[in-house]
């Protein structure tokens, strides 16, 4: 078995969600090492109470290259969206922060597998994460044919994941590779980092920077679709273990519980988009995550973790 950690790019305007995340991974989930949280600098005192021995609060600029530096809220007068300037690309907002942050944690984490959770995730049932994610073959999750040429977002992602790998050839409909708690593997992530700079002849978070249209979750399943051996060192799965709501539309309590009653018996985890704009508050009440015939600790100690434990080298 390889060793597994968990890791979740967040930030302040997401932390109710990641509280939920948190604590449900507390009370559900074994099997991992570490639960690494990258989040902005300036949001590290919000993050701060979820640490503990196992939950790890990283600032983003210590994955983050040295070229690349935020500009401050307090200078953002026009846009809502977190800004990162550069000398080298155009800003760059902060969900394309999110995912060089995703790919950065994979690199420098200890653990040869990492199971990448964003915020609106939540676990409902226990389950044994080692035993999914760091069997002898990675777990890769796949839609077969589920991309046209002409979707408005994934089509224009997968052109640009084309670019950064190099792939000549593309046929439509194409497989998608998002999803919800998906597993990479450390060395296929360093093998399509390079590839990156391989094609574009650039650093990879700097390609990344200046292409911005782009989908860590399409990158890291074309790359290994496209290569032999990191494929043979896959298990191609089309069994999500999430069931999720990806639409825009807010679901009260009787529409999550709605949703919760298609998740089949392998099914351990629910993602609703945060863009969804459904209450937390209504999440949270449909699992009862709060109430006293939980088991296990709803919260953790209120304390930051040793950061030092995740330093790794710096990417490249």
């Amino acid at each position: 078995m390889h060793s597994v950690a968990l890791l979740t790019a967040s930030y302040a305007k997401d932390i109710e969600r990641f509280s939920l995340l948190s604590e449900s991974i507390d009370t559900w989930l074994t099997g991992y090492t570490r639960h690494y949280v990258l989040v902005n600098d300036e949001d590290l005192p919000l993050f701060e109470r979820f640490a503990s021995d196992k939950r790890v609060i990283v600032p983003a600029s210590r994955y983050l290259p040295k070229w690349l530096w935020a500009l401050p809220p307090a200078l953002q007068f026009i846009s809502n969206r977190r800004v990162w300037l550069s000398l080298l690309s155009s800003p760059v907002h902060g969900w394309h922060i999110q995912q060089i942050l995703k790919i950065a944690g994979v690199l420098n984490a200890p653990e040869q597998r990492v199971c990448i959770l964003d915020s609106d995730n939540l676990f409902f049932r226990e389950f044994d994460v080692s035993q999914y994610a760091g069997a002898e073959k990675t777990p890769l999750f796949v839609t077969r044919k589920a991309i046209d040429a002409d979707h408005p977002l994934h089509g224009l992602w997968l052109r640009t994941v084309d670019q950064l790998l190099g792939i000549k050839e593309r046929s439509f409909p194409a497989d998608d590779y998002v999803g919800n708690a998906l597993v990479w593997d450390k060395d296929t992530a360093r093998a399509m980092t390079d590839a990156i700079k391989s094609a574009t002849g650039l650093s990879w978070a700097l390609a990344l920077c200046r292409k911005k249209k782009f989908s860590e979750y399409l990158l890291y399943g074309n790359f290994v679709a496209n290569s032999s051996e990191h494929l043979a060192r896959h298990r191609i799965t089309e069994d999500s273990i999430a069931v999720s709501h990806w639409e825009d539309t807010r679901l009260d309590r009787p529409a999550i519980e709605a949703l919760m009653s298609t998740a089949s018996s392998e099914q351990v985890a629910l993602c609703i988009q945060s863009y969804s704009s459904t209450s937390t508050d209504d999440i949270r009440d449909v699992f009862r995550l709060s109430s006293r015939d939980r088991r296990g600790p709803s919260l953790s100690p209120d304390h930051m973790g040793d950061a030092a434990a995740f330093e790794a080298p710096k990417t490249r």
